[in-house]
């Protein structure tokens, strides 16, 4: 039984000219995907992005869209109806701006990644907007960024 169990390890280990089969190279190079997964894994783990990394993302993205598509594209109008200068009013929301993403963003932390949710929904006068981004290694990358 055991040699019988021999004789068939050895000939599925044979190539076609019936020598055996040199497993190092395929053992490192398995070693080698193992240990760079796990060095890959580590190191994302260790950039995931924080929530409150990710509110400094969203609030500066907000204010940069509201400066040039909204402050550049009204100016004339807001400045002359309102008597407001549209880049002083944005610089004192920030802190606003931020409670308001912090308060509407959902975070789905994968530890290798994370998925952050935003609806944000002011009143019914301002149209409401639904983003969704990736976090990871330090960085952000906004997939999807929809008017409701």
């Amino acid at each position: 039984m055991f040699q019988e169990r021999t004789q068939l390890i050895n000939s599925l280990m044979t190539k076609t000219n019936h020598q055996p089969i040199d497993m190092r190279p395929l053992t490192i190079i398995t070693y080698l995907g193992a240990v760079g997964l796990a060095a890959l894994g580590l190191t994302m783990a260790n950039t995931n992005p924080t929530q409150a990394e990710y509110e400094d993302y969203a609030v500066q993205q907000l204010t940069a869209y509201l400066s040039t598509d909204v402050c550049k594209k009204t100016k004339g109008i807001i400045e002359n109806l309102l008597h407001i200068n549209c880049e002083k009013v944005l610089k004192s929301a920030n802190p606003h701006m931020r409670e308001i993403i912090a308060g509407t963003t959902e975070r789905q932390n994968f530890m290798i990644f994370s998925v952050y949710r935003t609806d944000l929904t002011l009143n019914s006068l301002i149209p409401a907007y639904k983003f969704e981004t990736v976090g990871a290694f330090n960085n952000f990358y906004t997939y999807s960024a929809e008017q409701q």
